[in-house]
């Protein structure tokens, strides 16, 4: 069994080989027909997003780099996370800072998974009215489509946790090279520097591949 550290990160020694080796929404009705609709498509609007807006805009701050080490992983900031220094990129500490970000959203796609079952089975009444019925029915769709979107996500979440634990986190899959901390505060799951999905892009968009 791997030797943990005090914050539950696999002791590594050394950078790891793996790295190189593994090489429109419909418009509302006016009257919609039961509570439990207006519910659903409420909490399926309010979806936390699960890439942040404003991840890709922190300045790195030269005085916030210090401030990992005197505060525990749950009160670090993404603003200090990114003004850390380039030498301590993947230590325990950002490790630790990414797993805790990746188990939250792991457990808010499983709460709205919940939810989404309870609301479907709370509108299973006939509603009478064709118009309030098809509101009705295009709301579950959408939330449907939504949480589809999320289960796929939620597998992304699980292989980034297990990259993770075998200390592959963080690094890019094609090149070996580091994604970069501000690209995975705004994708915590990516596994290709910029660099590379782009030229993965180019590449499908040219060969459809």
């Amino acid at each position: 069994m791997a030797q943990l550290t005090p914050l539950g990160v696999p002791v590594r020694s050394g950078r790891p080989s793996s790295r190189l080796a593994q090489l429109t929404v419909p418009s509302m009705a006016q009257s919609v027909a039961s509570t439990a609709a207006k519910a659903s498509f409420t909490q399926m609007t309010s979806v936390q997003p699960i890439v942040s807006p404003l991840a890709s805009a922190i300045k790195k701050d030269p005085k916030l780099a210090n401030n990992w080490k005197t505060k525990s992983v749950a009160e670090l900031t993404d603003a200090e996370i990114i003004a850390m220094s380039d030498d301590d990129y993947m230590n325990d500490t950002q490790m630790a800072f990414f797993r805790q970000k990746l188990v939250a959203l792991k457990t808010d796609i499983l709460s709205n998974a919940g939810e989404t079952t309870e609301h479907l089975r709370e509108d299973t009444v006939v509603v009478p009215d064709p118009a309030d019925r098809a509101t009705i029915e295009e709301e579950h769709a959408l939330e449907l489509r939504t949480r589809d979107r999320e289960r796929k996500l939620l597998k992304k979440i699980e292989q980034s946790i297990n990259r993770i634990d075998a200390g592959d986190y963080g690094y890019c899959d094609e090149t070996g090279e580091p994604i970069g901390v501000g690209r995975l505060l705004a994708r915590p799951t990516a596994t290709l520097s910029l660099e590379a999905q782009q030229r993965r892009e180019l590449k499908q968009k040219m060969f459809g591949d």
